[in-house]
């Protein structure tokens, strides 16, 4: 019966997404404000996929710093300006433990690009600029995020063996929700990857398609994510003096949704 609930739930996810993202009010900075959807439904809808799948799932109340963490890392599981490329919210609904960033189809943002009407083959670049300058931006907010939680996760290790009178149980899911914490940050450096190597299949292609000056600044702008990309996938979240990586917005009313900034301008 949970298994076939689950099912008509994922069932009814499109046309609900198609509703309500339709109907979205974007605020400050192309955010989302927050709703039912992103905020209540796809999460629980992962909780659920992560209980069927045996992923780690803890009954510990959520901190501060794991919601941020959650909020930040969902605006690289998605691309909601490209659904056909990463699926708007796949990522999201799939099982924690299965990546839905499709290993072997790096060419998915490139062909989403060739297929958009733009008045010039320069703009192709421009966008590619565009979308890799908004993850580069976002990342140092991330990296902060993701070290918060690693603290916290060690604080509560910390407190666990100080304090006598703490049940077995509550060990286990202190244990339970590190695995989930780390499970995140997992997905975050699959996504990371991802769309890595989707920016710079699109880069390659377009220098033999339509080639123009513009691929210096993509190129640019592709070598520092690099820098972030090695960071992630090392581990390296966390650095002396790690307030001076915080962009200057407040924290995150909702999940972050960020479109392309000059998708619209470059394309009249």
């Amino acid at each position: 019966m949970r298994l076939l609930t689950f099912i008509m739930a994922i069932a009814a996810v499109p046309a609900l997404l198609s509703l309500s993202v339709s109907g979205h009010e974007l605020g400050d900075f192309g955010r989302v404000k927050p709703g039912v959807v992103n905020d209540e439904l796809i999460p629980q809808l992962d909780r659920w996929g992560r209980k069927l799948a045996g992923q780690p799932v803890s009954d510990f109340n959520i901190t501060d710093q794991e919601r941020e963490m959650h909020d930040r890392i969902y605006r690289f599981l998605i691309a909601r300006h490209v659904k056909d490329w990463a699926f708007d919210y796949e990522q999201i609904v799939m099982v924690a433990g299965r990546s839905s960033t499709r290993p072997g189809r790096d060419d998915l943002y490139y062909r989403w690009l060739t297929r958009e009407p733009y008045a010039s083959s320069r703009v192709r670049y421009n966008t590619i600029s565009d979308d890799v300058g908004a993850d580069v931006l976002s990342m140092p907010s991330t990296f902060a995020a993701i070290c918060a939680v690693i603290v916290v996760d060690r604080q509560r290790a910390v407190a666990a063996g100080e304090l006598d009178d703490v049940e077995a149980s509550m060990i286990v899911q202190m244990r339970t929700r590190k695995a989930e914490n780390d499970l995140y940050v997992a997905r975050f450096v699959r996504a990371l990857r991802y769309r890595y190597e989707s920016y710079s299949y699109a880069l390659d292609h377009f220098l033999v398609e339509t080639p123009h000056a513009e691929a210096v600044t993509v190129d640019g702008r592709l070598s520092d994510y690099a820098i972030w990309l090695d960071r992630a996938e090392a581990g390296d979240f966390c650095v002396e003096g790690d307030g001076s990586w915080r962009d200057q917005t407040e924290a995150l009313p909702g999940r972050v949704l960020l479109d392309a900034p000059s998708e619209g301008e470059y394309r009249k």
